[in-house]
């Protein structure tokens, strides 16, 4: 099979690389999270009017024709940066569920807005007793007059203290855990019973817990079928955990090049520590784990277009390695750095806390271990 890359995708890649290393060193990074509002929304505007994000949206929804291949290749070069903005909750989720769910009225409307950076979502889906389970519903959405009445609460919403936009899944229909009964709305952040309470989180990002108490949403702001919309969220959950696979990978890289450097200066007993043979093999079994990790983040990019049940297990197994390979490789280079490994002077605590909650998004290996085993059956 061959992974070589369109002149077309080098070109992107090109581009974003440039914006990193200019716009997103360590210290700059720091800064930002650490000041209000936690981003840059002139930046946000920078990535639009690159193409970043419509790079990977058909032309004739509003895209430059791009597709899973261009938002890898992204994702990757922003998790070589750490970059906080919502690339995932906005273009990835909220133009997943328009491009593969929406109404013509809906695709024309939000996906200009998407591409052009005038709107920022985010994926309220958590709740507080569901775990990992996508179907685990106590927010409701019931049928009054021409639209839905809202009630529920939703956890650990990435990206909303910046969003303007909520998609909210909520069930219409059926018993708490029901496959059948969960519908999917787009929800204006600002309406009348939203309450938000926005915090920062371990690595550098900032969430919300939201509350809707009776929230009025219009009929037109559901997306896709009433009732049937868990197979669209399952499909764009596993897009977003491709786009996760891939920022991982970056910040693998990232982590793997630092420790070889610091092992080639860092001198005990007189000798760089990177002549210390137990040393190589730590490293050289890190650097495994990041190609494993390029490989299987091509694997599941390449088969998100397949038949369902092809397309679960790829987004699990993928997971999987992930979370594995994201721990390994960040815990051997803090050790191999010492105590400074975890200092907030240093960048690797800072991409192993990345690499850490990227784990838990979505579901952590425990959860895909589960799910690819059950897939299987």
């Amino acid at each position: 099979m061959d992974f070589s890359f369109t002149e077309e995708q080098t070109l992107l890649r090109n581009t974003v690389a440039k914006l990193i290393q200019d716009d997103y060193d360590i210290e700059t990074r720091r800064k930002v999270i650490r000041a209000e509002p936690g981003w840059r929304p002139q930046l946000w505007k920078q990535f639009a009017e690159l193409g970043l994000l419509a790079a990977g949206m058909p032309e004739e929804q509003g895209g430059l024709g791009g597709g899973p291949i261009d938002t890898m290749i992204v994702m990757e070069e922003f998790g070589r940066g750490l970059v906080v903005e919502p690339f995932v909750p906005t273009v990835v989720i909220g133009g997943g569920f328009l491009m593969h769910g929406g109404s013509a009225a809906q695709k024309s409307e939000w996906l200009a807005k998407i591409a052009g950076g005038d709107t920022v979502m985010a994926f309220a889906y958590a709740e507080p007793q569901g775990r990992y389970n996508l179907a685990d519903l106590a927010t409701t959405a019931t049928k009054r007059g021409g639209g839905y009445v809202l009630n529920g609460h939703k956890a650990v919403v990435v990206g909303a203290p910046w969003a303007d936009t909520l998609i909210v899944t909520a069930r219409t229909a059926g018993g708490q855990r029901d496959e059948k009964g969960v519908s999917v709305f787009l929800v204006d952040k600002k309406a009348k019973g939203v309450s938000t309470r926005d915090y920062p989180t371990v690595d550098g990002l900032r969430a919300s817990e939201i509350a809707f108490e009776n929230v009025s949403i219009p009929a037109d702001a559901l997306i896709g079928q009433p009732d049937a919309g868990l197979a669209l969220v399952e499909r764009v959950a596993d897009e977003a955990i491709a786009a996760l696979c891939a920022e991982a990978s970056g910040a693998m890289k990232v982590l793997l090049d630092t420790t070889v450097d610091y092992s080639k200066t860092r001198k005990q007993f007189g000798v760089p520590i990177g002549k210390f043979q137990v040393l190589q093999h730590r490293m050289v079994d890190m650097f495994m784990n990041y190609e494993q990790s390029v490989s299987v983040t091509y694997m599941v990019t390449l088969k998100l277009g397949d038949e369902e049940s092809e397309r679960k297990r790829a987004a699990s197994a993928a997971k999987v390695h992930i979370g594995k390979a994201g721990r390994f490789i960040g815990q051997s280079a803090v050790q191999i750095h010492g105590g400074m490994g975890m200092t907030d002077e240093l960048n690797v605590g800072h991409y192993f806390k990345r690499l850490t909650m990227i784990d838990t998004q979505f579901g952590d290996v425990d959860h895909h271990l589960r799910r690819y085993a059950a897939l299987g059956e």
